[in-house]
């Protein structure tokens, strides 16, 4: 499957605490940032992306615990800031217990990023 494809996909079947993310940072809702969701970027499907702060937000579930997911996701972070992105990471028991404190910390991040 394609990256195109997979981005399709990945939206369609979004995680709950994907959907519980996008209504916060949808519809340039948090301070004006637009953001994107399930964008390819070089080898990767990001989960969310800020063009004109260079930001991604990857939301991480059990999967990413073990060393195997901490490695897998070293590189695409690597990866990632290569292309020139900031990027944060927030496991999904954090937007679903503590979704003020990712917005905000997202919105730190895009405001210092702001020209």
């Amino acid at each position: 499957m394609n990256r195109t494809a997979m981005a399709r996909r990945l939206r369609r079947d979004q995680t709950d605490a994907e959907r519980t993310l996008w209504s916060v940072l949808r519809g340039r809702r948090l301070d004006g940032f637009k953001f994107r969701r399930q964008v390819p970027i070089d080898r990767y499907v990001a989960d969310f992306v800020c063009i004109e702060a260079r930001l991604v937000v990857e939301l991480d579930g059990g999967q990413h615990a073990d060393d195997a997911g901490r490695a897998y996701d070293a590189a695409r972070t690597e990866v990632l800031e290569a292309c020139g992105y900031i990027v944060l990471r927030f496991w999904n028991d954090a937007v679903r217990y503590e979704l003020d404190g990712v917005g905000d910390e997202i919105l730190s991040v895009l405001r210092a990023a702001r020209p």
